[in-house]
């Protein structure tokens, strides 16, 4: 069987992990000393966001070097003992691999740059000549996600396009120069020992760069479901990722893949999952959820028709509920449902006002259920504590592209990056010797490493309680069967029996028959009442659901 296909994989911003040279800056030698915390907490695998050699202007997506690692994050000696070290403890590594664009500081950007129109160097990116009577206009309406035009003159009148930082030009990925390249880079680093590849912005790769350059106001926001868009999703894309598995299956074992595509989950979203591409792509239906029990159990049941009906004998379902993109779900999930998200990080996070212990609650009854789900689990560094994130950070701290590039319209992404708490005393909470490169608010103590570890009804202890018992209970083919009853109450139940209830609702419900085995709140012996904002793992007996509906777990 295929390991990533039931994996829980831990995600690494390693910036914000772990600083292991006292600059305040975590890096790999942070990561590596912190191993025994992964070790311990029982995942599968760690998911390194980039520590490629980068100017930061957008968190170290914006790569100047694929193939080598950033002076500020370690060597590539550190790396290869990161490798080593992680097998050694019978966990896989996974990188992130970033084939949308490159910085501008890139050897190809420069020599770009240096090269007159129409060359071989400008052919990598995708220059062109600007609209009006001297090209002083964009060549089209392309935006970028972090704001204002997708486009940036250069000194000699061209354009650029960047879909996201102006420092982070986009690749032509029609160059054959391109292909190789990442093709190359693949393998550079599974040369190395890692065991597989996020893909960042999975789904840009592919363009329609024909002439006249066709409108696209919308971003990913509504795209058309037939592949078409000029910029997203195109069905050419899938080309590029056969190419990739035909090289992940000359290793043994095969190498894992996994797709970041931003797009709403549609009809489309579980191609990249085929068998002879990515094998896996992230549904982030939950992350983009209200705590409401309809809301969940519909995604969750529609991501698992999606995966069924698209990814033929493909990969796993992928699970997540935070990353280093999003506000972190136990703030997220506090707010009330009418509550305007980008409106409240605005207000550094004071209106609405939100109830911290309702937010811990309800992470942990998400985490709970993620856990239970059938296929992959993916957690973001600090899940496993409930970190609120932290929505007050000083303005003149502030490092996210977003932030600036809105003019401030945008709080951005850096609420969500602080650095873990891994004690509760010292200059950065056990994050190094010094200070953070990012403020850690003093409330952050209380989330500490060190504060949860012996109290046995932490956050911390629950996923090291649900992520052992889950291998043990998540056998793969087993069907999920759903049980109708009160909408506020999601529950289904696992073909060798085994059981997740979540009640969603703001009364007690009855439990439904069988032995509690895991609960996301600490609940009275013998109780038979679940309360509000609590999940349940049960063993179930003989009983069957009033009203059947089974989906299969993927093959494998």
């Amino acid at each position: 069987m295929d390991w990533w296909r039931t994996a829980v994989v831990y995600h690494v911003y390693p910036r914000s992990f772990a600083d292991g040279n006292g600059d305040g800056v975590g890096d790999l030698v942070g990561v590596l000393r912190r191993l025994p915390h992964l070790q311990r907490l029982g995942v599968d695998a760690i998911w390194l966001s980039p520590f490629y050699p980068s100017p930061m202007a957008d968190g170290g997506y914006d790569v100047a070097d694929h193939r080598d690692v950033d002076p500020s994050l370690g060597t590539l000696a550190d790396f290869e003992k990161l490798v080593a070290a992680v097998h050694d403890l019978g966990m896989r590594l996974i990188v992130d691999i970033v084939p949308n664009h490159t910085s501008d500081q890139h050897p190809w950007f420069r020599e770009a740059l240096s090269a007159p129109s129409g060359s071989p160097a400008r052919q990598r990116y995708v220059f062109r000549n600007g609209r009006g009577s001297r090209g002083e206009q964009p060549p089209s309406d392309w935006r970028s996600h972090f704001g204002g035009s997708g486009w940036e003159r250069v000194a000699d009148g061209q354009w650029y396009l960047h879909l996201f930082a102006r420092e982070q030009p986009d690749l032509n990925w029609d160059d054959a120069d391109v292909r190789r390249y990442f093709l190359d880079t693949l393998r550079w680093w599974a040369d190395l020992g890692v065991d597989g590849f996020r893909v960042d912005v999975a789904h840009a790769l592919a363009k329609d760069l024909s002439e006249p350059l066709r409108s696209q106001p919308n971003l990913d926001s509504r795209l058309p479901l037939d592949g078409t868009d000029p910029l997203y999703d195109r069905d050419e894309v899938h080309d590029i990722y056969r190419s990739w598995r035909r090289l992940f299956d000359e290793y043994q074992p095969p190498l894992m893949a996994v797709a970041e595509t931003w797009t709403p989950t549609n009809s489309r979203t579980y191609l990249y999952a085929r068998h002879d591409e990515l094998g896996q792509v992230f549904d982030f239906s939950l992350i983009k959820s209200r705590w409401d029990g309809p809301s969940y159990r519909r995604v969750i049941r529609r991501s698992m028709e999606d995966h069924r009906r698209q990814a033929d004998d493909g990969g796993g379902l992928t699970w997540v509920l935070s990353n280093h993109d999003v506000p972190r779900h136990a703030s997220r999930l506090a707010l009330p449902p009418d509550a305007d998200i980008e409106a409240w990080l605005l207000s550094g996070g004071t209106r609405p006002r939100i109830d911290l212990d309702l937010g811990r609650r309800r992470a942990r009854a998400a985490g709970l259920l993620l856990l239970a789900l059938p296929g992959s689990a993916y957690i973001y560094q600090g899940d496993e504590l409930a970190l609120p994130e932290v929505a007050d950070l000083p303005v003149e701290f502030l490092r996210d592209p977003v932030w600036h590039r809105t003019g401030g319209a945008l709080r951005g992404r850096d609420g969500c990056r602080v650095p873990l708490p891994w004690t509760r005393t010292g200059p950065s909470l056990g994050f190094g010797d010094a200070g953070a490169w990012l403020p850690q608010p003093a409330w952050l103590a209380d989330y500490s490493v060190e504060a949860q570890d012996p109290d046995p009804d932490s956050t911390l202890n629950l996923y090291r309680a649900a992520i052992a018992l889950r291998r043990k209970l998540l056998t793969s083919g087993a069907p999920l069967t759903w049980y109708d009853g009160d909408p506020s109450l999601l529950h289904f139940r696992h073909g060798n029996g085994w059981e997740c209830v979540v009640n969603f609702g703001d009364r007690a419900q009855s439990l439904p028959p069988g032995e509690v085995v895991l609960a996301s709140q600490v609940l009275e012996p013998g109780a038979r009442n679940l309360p509000p904002d609590v999940a349940v793992w049960l063993r179930s007996g003989d009983q069957r659901p009033d009203s059947e509906t089974s989906a299969p777990l993927p093959p494998g």
